[in-house]
């Protein structure tokens, strides 16, 4: 059990990490954007550590209030999660 959430919460993760990447790029082209309800989706859903490692890596949404402060709340919450899911706590 607590591998599979695990890989979940990773899965995840890489999945919304290459999103921001995405999102980026679609920015600097001025292209059609993934809307920010769509990467809250996935950070909620338990990309939350891979939406915050894209946010710095790519500098992507840093300067958005509710993304600088809802994402690292969000990746506290499930690292916290993943943590008693493994009694290291």
């Amino acid at each position: 059990m607590e591998l599979a959430l695990l890989t979940y919460i990773v899965v995840v993760s890489i999945i919304l990490c290459i999103f921001m990447y995405i999102d980026k790029s679609r920015a600097k082209k001025h292209e059609w954007r993934i809307s920010e309800k769509s990467l809250f989706t996935l950070a909620i859903l338990g990309g939350a550590c891979g939406g915050v490692l894209g946010m710095y890596l790519f500098r992507h949404k840093t300067k958005h209030n509710s993304f600088a402060f809802g994402f690292p709340l969000l990746a506290a919450i499930q690292l916290f999660i993943l943590v008693r899911a493994f009694n290291l706590f």
